[in-house]
């Protein structure tokens, strides 16, 4: 066994707390999904589903894995990390229509004396009609992703473990977002032009290319971290930015540009569709 891949293996233990938490949620959802289906059986497929329970299990990979335990390691695999946690694992969840199955899958003592009245507070109403706003939700991401490449946010991130369970759950939480006006889970209704969304992932690859274009270029190694670990593979801390940043770029450019051309292509396609959605 490869020296990186053993190192994994004995410095990585199931993370308990984020394990419960990941098997708890699927299985409230799999109650409330079991419960639809047997009132409405063609209201959730199984593609959905199992799209849901694989963007949890990607939430894993990226945080509960061994994957994690090389993360100080290599610059590559950290990167591996932040695209399951905004690229993957939220458009992933947001198709399974998370809101109604997990609402169906709480005790209905919970959801009418707690969760009911919580949702109607002003405070939550006001939340969810900003996280509609296409805006807001492209800014919140982006700013995350570039905040925490930024030389000294990263480092702190690698410092601290406090700081890096917050740095992953700022990227899960602004997948989330970026994800929800493209996505709209049902029974969601959107509020925006569909042809925006064209406009908004096409927008979204800009700074993403920016920021992997500087790491696969730059003559130099942006994290300083990473020159003082032993590297594995025969590979430099400088090769392994560039992978990094090539990795990124390739994948976020086919992970925002596909849906914006399946958008383009349904729209052109279906004259009235706009005026439906």
């Amino acid at each position: 066994m490869q020296p990186a891949f053993q190192f994994a293996l004995d410095s990585w233990s199931l993370p308990i707390p984020v394990t419960v938490a990941l098997i708890l949620t699927a299985f409230i959802y799999l109650r409330g999904w079991l419960h639809l289906r047997r009132a409405f059986p063609n209201a959730v497929r199984m593609w959905q589903t199992a799209a849901f329970l694989g963007g949890l299990f990607s939430v894993w990979l990226a945080v509960g894995s061994p994957l994690g335990a090389l993360d100080e390691q290599w610059l590559s695999v950290h990167m591996v990390q932040h695209l399951l946690l905004m690229t993957v694992a939220p458009p992933l969840i947001l198709l399974g229509a998370p809101p109604f199955l997990l609402l169906h899958g709480l005790p209905p003592s919970f959801s009418r004396s707690f969760l009911g009245p919580l949702l109607r507070t002003s405070l939550v109403e006001r939340i969810g009609h900003l996280v509609r706003e296409p805006l807001f939700c492209w800014l919140a991401a982006i700013l995350v992703l570039i905040g925490w490449h930024v030389p000294a946010a990263f480092s702190l991130g690698l410092q601290s473990r406090f700081w890096h369970e917050v740095e992953h759950a700022s990227f899960f939480v602004a997948g989330l977002l970026f994800w929800w006006p493209v996505i709209s889970p049902w029974p969601t209704v959107p509020c925006h032009s569909r042809w925006s969304i064209v406009l908004y992932l096409f927008l979204a690859t800009l700074p993403c290319d920016a920021l992997s274009a500087y790491l696969a270029f730059c003559d130099r190694v942006v994290y300083p971290e990473y020159l003082s670990v032993p590297r594995q593979f025969g590979m430099t801390a400088l090769q392994d930015q560039e992978c990094a940043g090539a990795l990124m770029w390739v994948f976020v450019t086919f992970a925002y540009l596909l849906p914006a051309v399946f958008f383009t292509t349904n729209l052109l396609w279906r004259p009235g569709a706009e005026e439906q959605g």
